[in-house]
């Protein structure tokens, strides 16, 4: 299990790794994520945790070059969640899918890797109908009446209609 390593961010927007004692650039720290490294980042004069904001810097600066992962219309859609009664849903269930996608990344290249087991073509459509499983469950949550979430959106739009 990795230490947290703690990096500091200065007034003059400077980042200092308390690890290796040095001045670090955002770049060291996208580094730091491909190597798996737990880190946090912290204002060095108020303690607040900046680890968001320096993870959001890293996500912008890589959309603005190259071939962005996030298109514009979903942004505009991922901005529209913001206050909305699904904000608390879709934050739990982008989460869960990126972990889905990544596992099934790693399933698919260790698959590939040693061509045995079956065909690429016979594990993609494994991982599809996994895909609409996990989708199915996660709906199926969502719309059960039971569900504390689900009673919590239907309160708020119950209050948004005036009703």
């Amino acid at each position: 299990m990795n230490k947290l390593r703690v990096i500091k961010k200065y007034p003059n927007r400077r980042l200092y790794d308390t690890e290796i004692s040095s001045y670090i650039t955002v770049e060291d720290v996208r580094q730091l994520i491909l190597d798996g490294l737990d880190f946090e980042v912290r204002d060095a004069k108020t303690g607040d945790d900046l680890t968001r904001q320096v993870l959001l810097q890293i996500i912008a600066e890589h959309e603005q070059s190259g071939e962005p992962v996030l298109t514009t219309p979903m942004l505009s859609q991922i901005i529209r969640l913001y206050g909305d009664s699904m904000q608390g849903f879709m934050g739990n269930y982008l989460e869960r899918s990126m972990q889905l996608f990544m596992d099934q990344q790693a399933q698919f290249r260790q698959q590939f890797g040693g061509m045995l087991g079956p065909s690429p073509w016979t594990m993609m459509n494994q991982l599809a109908e996994r895909n609409m499983e996990v989708w199915k469950d996660m709906q199926s949550q969502f719309l059960n009446p039971s569900n504390p979430q689900t009673n919590k959106d239907e309160e708020t739009q119950k209050r948004r209609s005036g009703k």
